[in-house]
Parts: structure tokens; sequence; C-alpha cells
């Protein structure tokens, strides 16, 4: 069987990573793999001789016409591609996030078996994310969603699946647990887009309000980028604050952690699932993330961490105070982390998308 894989952006974000080890799990049983994508991230890593790549010019603009006028393009692009396996039998077409639509389409028109990876939860976004999503569950042969919150939404009941996201082997052996050496960090971590709903704002308010802490945030974005945000947002930054442009690795930082925080504003966007929080707790570090969405589903409050919404700003400064002034609290919560991380493993979420994969 050979599986054709569809991804718009290709960047070190939470979905191609999956998509990564997704792939990288389906080489080792043999089958063979062709990757449609933007060149320049994480799935460029993909090596092997039952890989092949295939790549476009695509990323985002601060415009978002110019966004959109790219996006048509990849998508007109990628529709008229996917016919070169019109006469190719067991091709499956492996449509990553909701995004893809052109590709998606044409192996619909094609009679190809359509396997959607969903990852948005589109009908909290624009209309434009909802129709991609009433598309996708009109022409998706399987659908797969990462988080039972995210299926809540899906109309659609036949071969909907929940496959929760996990962590690559690859990743979880660069971690260690060591609740000693990270409560003596005293730094309060955040791995997010440089947008505002991801509370990247809240995050530098906190630096400025806990000036006791080391507060680092990974941006996914160029350091052209940021400096132009900094400039625009007349932000003024703190000592006890360091931002770092979109890294390759990640797992260095987490290891130099004593905690993460989700600060995603459930007003304006619900996670679906929360790869960074999942990232952390596999490290032993405990985490802060929003009261509703997927991400909810992977703390218990109270033991991975808190759940707590981002305007309660007060209320998050409180927590991190307590967390990190409590040793006795700190080694509870990260030993608790690390034992629910193990639980998202990635033999798991390998042996369900293979077997949705090859349903006939």
């Amino acid at each position: 069987m050979k599986i054709v894989a569809f991804h718009l952006f290709n960047d070190y974000s939470g979905s191609p990573k999956v998509l990564k080890m997704v792939l990288e799990g389906l080489l080792k049983q043999d089958y063979q793999i062709e990757v449609v994508t933007s060149k320049g991230g994480v799935l460029d890593e993909l090596k092997s001789d039952n890989v092949r790549h295939h790549h476009y010019s695509y990323h985002f603009s601060m415009n978002p016409v110019v966004t959109m006028i790219r996006y048509t393009f990849a998508q007109l692009y990628t529709f008229f591609f996917a016919f070169r396996y019109i006469f190719k039998k067991d091709v499956v077409f492996y449509i990553n996030t909701i995004l893809p639509v052109g590709p998606a389409l044409a192996g619909r028109l094609m009679g190809k078996r359509v396997v959607y990876h969903y990852h948005e939860n589109a009908y909290a976004k624009s209309g434009f994310y909802s129709a991609l999503a009433n598309i996708m569950q009109k022409i998706a042969t399987d659908i797969m969603c990462v988080s039972a919150f995210q299926r809540g939404y899906i109309k659609r009941e036949k071969n909907v699946t929940v496959v929760p996201n996990a962590l690559s082997t690859s990743f979880t052996e660069m971690m260690s647990c060591d609740a000693d050496r990270s409560y003596g960090y005293q730094t309060v971590l955040m791995v997010a887009s440089l947008k505002k709903y991801k509370g990247i704002m809240q995050f530098f308010e906190l630096a400025s309000r806990l000036p006791q802490y080391q507060f680092v945030v990974v941006v996914n974005d160029d350091q052209r980028t940021i400096d132009e945000f900094v400039k625009t947002e007349g932000i003024t930054l703190t000592e006890n604050l360091t931002i770092y442009p979109r890294q390759e690795r990640v797992a260095p930082f987490y290891q130099k952690a004593s905690m993460v925080l989700n600060l995603s504003d459930t007003s304006m966007v619900l996670e679906t699932f929360g790869l960074t929080a999942l990232e952390a707790m596999s490290a032993g570090l405990p985490v802060i993330v929003p009261t509703k969405g997927g991400v909810a589903e992977l703390v218990e409050d109270g033991i991975h961490g808190y759940k707590i919404d981002v305007s309660q700003l007060d209320q998050i400064e409180q927590k991190i105070s307590e967390i990190l002034g409590n040793k006795s609290l700190y080694e509870a919560m990260s030993h608790s982390a690390y034992e629910k991380s193990k639980e998202y493993s990635e033999d798991k979420i390998i042996r369900m998308v293979t077997s949705i994969l090859d349903r006939q």
C-alpha cells in the first residue's frame, strides 16, 4: 500500500510533528510513503528509501489577503498534482488537518480512500474553517479526531475515530524526569505561536508580576517577526523574560524548565489536544492549562497541575508561586504528570492509525 500524505504548512508545530511520528511508524512496517508539503519544517527530516518528498512554496503572511491567495494557489497545485495517482491502485490519501482540501477533493473524484487526520476545532473558528470541516465530513472515507472534545463537534457517525495524539519515542528518549533538578531552575516555560489568542501578552504580564522567576517563551516564528511584534505592540521586556524564535528541537527547553503554561484564550480558541502540555508532562513538569477543550482532558486539576482560564490571571499568578514555592507539592505533581504522559505512547497511536488505513 502507498500512503500519500498531504500537509499544507511544514513547520515545527504540533500537527506536522504528529504526522512525522505516524509516518515514521508506518515506514517501519514497510509502507511506501510520499509526502506533499511545503519545505523547511519537521517533515523534511523523514529519511528512508521508502519515502519520497514533493515540495511547493507556501508560508503565512501578516496580510490575510496574501495568505489566502497563497493558500488558494497551494490547493490548486495539489489538486492537479494528485491526479498523477489516478491509475495507481492501493493508494490512500492521508490528509493532515482540514486545510489540504484540494487533494482531498481530487482523491474522492478518483475514487481513492481519503483519510483525514483532523487536528483543529473548526466549528469554534471562522466560517471558512467550518466550511472545510463540512466538506471533510462529506468526502472523507475516515476521520481521525485527536480528542473526545473535538469528536463532539462532528455530526457524522460513521468511520469517525478518536485517536489521541502521542509523543514519539525519539522525543521521550530525550526527556528525563528529575523533580529536584527541574524545581531548582525556578523557570516558567511556554511554547506557542505568536498569536494573541495563545496568551502571549498574558505571559509577558506574568513575567513582570513575578520577577523572582525566570520566564522563557519559544515562539513558532522567526526573529524578525518577533521583533516587529514587540515593537508594534509596545511591549516592555523585563529582565527575567527570554524570547526564543522557532527551534528545531524544543526538548532542551523542557529539560531546563520547572513548569509549563498553556494560556490559550478559550473565548477565542479551544485547543483540541495540547501537545506542548503533554511534552512538558513527559519531562515531569507541572502544567497550567485552560479549563475547556481537548487540552483539559490531559490534566487533572491539582494532580498534574491546574486548569485555570487565562482571564483569571491573578489565580494563575498565585498558582505559579504555589507550585514553585512548595517543593513537596512540586515533586508530587511532577511524578503524577510524568506517569500520566506514559498513557500517550507512540506504539498506541501507530496501531490505531494502521488499523484505520488498512480498512477496506
